[in-house]
């Protein structure tokens, strides 16, 4: 490893700054503080990946950026409340209530005698009203944090982190294996790893997306590996975590072939059922199936399509068309990414990489196409996105994981109100850099054809 430039220490030094001002001392509220310092560091990213990238301070930057993960462990989420969500079905799991079981209001008005489950913990909770969301596997991840620490939020908030950390780290190093595969210039796995989004949301503030991602990576990895359970116990572990990579189905399938690919959905089907047998009851059914119905017609923040589609309903019927509109997108895009999964090429020989970066390609359209229909996209949403674009050519989801952050324009002390403005200003922008890469440099057209 060359040794650094006085520059680069004293960039590390600013993000070290800027990372402890953000995860210890910025409130979601303190819109000016928060921008600051986030478009901060999003400069000094620009800088080190775009502007002046250096391959041969690649280790210098790539185990530096563990650290800056680091940082945010002992920090208390303060952009997002999911956590005490995450905490709220870890105790009642670790009690032996079912997560899915019962409202969280239920156990407040009945005075229901569970450990840690009070009224305090309540109204930290940002959907009370509504069934968790979180299928198996992040349900046992609430559980351990609940049980190693039953009676102290701050020591279950430091349990999950460590498990978001961790799975952070395995990506890292996955995500560098995929650009040495794909003859990528070395710097290209500083996109992920210094970027502040992935940084300030995955471990900052705990969000499922980072043990989401490293399961799926594993999955990509084993696949190439020709390791075919592994890649589908880590594709079926992704979706335990969060069911979005269920999307990505309908493309493997096609890129393994029909025989393959049917027994690669066998094997994740099994594994999952397996994951949630500890879980599985009537009352899993009928809450997960609430979950996602109110996921399509109750929840609705920085959508683009949906926007457009409710704004057309209320001029036509009068009404927010949300119920109609979230299942109608969502069949819509279904159907797109059956169209993008019919042209991706079957694997044609056993030497060839069954995830090259034409078929990461496809997957990160899919997820747009997801991304671009859905009635609800946060910040760490684009995680995902993130992850493969940085193994394609694109970098419109980099400008995007800047102008996300005009979402937190919104939050006040005590209320949340959308800027529709800086809503369509994030979208005009992060899609006509998309139309630009399309059409004036033709990214896709030349990944088509190769």
């Amino acid at each position: 490893m060359h040794k650094p430039k006085a520059i680069e220490y004293f960039l590390f030094v600013a993000f070290l700054s800027l990372y402890i001002y953000i995860g210890y001392e910025v409130s979601r509220h303190e819109t000016g503080l928060l921008f600051s310092a986030y478009f901060a560091a999003f400069a000094v990213y620009v800088y080190l990946t775009l502007v002046s990238p250096r391959e041969s301070s690649v280790d210098f930057w790539f185990y530096g950026s563990i650290v800056l993960r680091a940082l945010f462990l002992f920090s208390i989420p303060n952009l997002s409340d999911d956590i005490y969500r995450f905490i709220w079905d870890g105790r009642l799991l670790a009690s032996g209530n079912h997560p899915f079981a019962q409202l969280p209001i239920f156990y407040i008005d009945n005075n229901v005698s569970i450990q840690g489950i009070d009224e305090d913990l309540f109204t930290k909770l940002n959907s009370p009203e509504y069934f968790t969301v979180y299928p198996a596997l992040s349900q046992y991840v609430f559980w351990l944090a609940a049980s190693l620490s039953p009676n102290n939020v701050n020591g279950s908030v430091l349990v999950i982190k460590i498990v978001m950390f961790t799975a952070e780290i395995g990506s890292l190093f996955l995500i560098r294996r995929l650009v040495s595969n794909f003859n990528l210039p070395p710097s290209r796995v500083l996109l992920y790893a210094l970027n502040p989004l992935i940084i300030i949301e995955l471990v900052g503030n705990s969000h499922l997306e980072a043990l989401m991602i490293f399961f799926v990576l594993l999955a990509i990895v084993s696949l190439n590996n020709n390791r075919d359970v592994l890649s589908a116990v880590g594709y079926a572990a992704a979706i335990c975590v969060k069911i979005i990579p269920v999307i990505f189905l309908p493309v493997l399938i096609q890129r393994l072939g029909w025989r393959k690919g049917w027994k690669f959905c066998i094997i994740t089907g099994i594994t999952a059922l397996v994951i949630f047998i500890p879980l599985f009851d009537q009352q899993i059914i009928s809450g997960f199936y609430q979950s996602i119905g109110y996921y399509f017609n109750r929840f609705e923040f920085n959508a683009s399509l949906y926007y457009i589609v409710r704004w057309l309903g209320w001029i036509i019927f009068g009404f927010n068309i949300i119920q109609y509109a979230g299942i109608m997108l969502a069949c819509l895009a279904l159907l797109l990414i059956i169209r993008i999964a019919s042209h991706t090429k079957q694997a044609s020989s056993a030497s060839e990489s069954i995830v090259d970066q034409d078929v990461i390609t496809q997957l990160m359209i899919v997820q747009l196409i997801y991304l671009l229909f859905t009635t609800t996209v946060h910040p760490w949403y684009l995680s995902m996105l993130l992850m493969l674009a940085v193994l394609t050519e694109f970098k419109f989801v980099l400008l995007w994981t800047a102008m996300i952050y005009v979402t937190y324009a919104g939050y006040t002390t005590d209320a949340f109100r959308e800027n529709l403005w800086l809503t369509a200003i994030e979208y005009a922008v992060v899609l006509g850099y998309l139309a630009y890469e399309i059409i004036w440099e033709r990214k896709y057209f030349r990944l088509s054809l190769r």
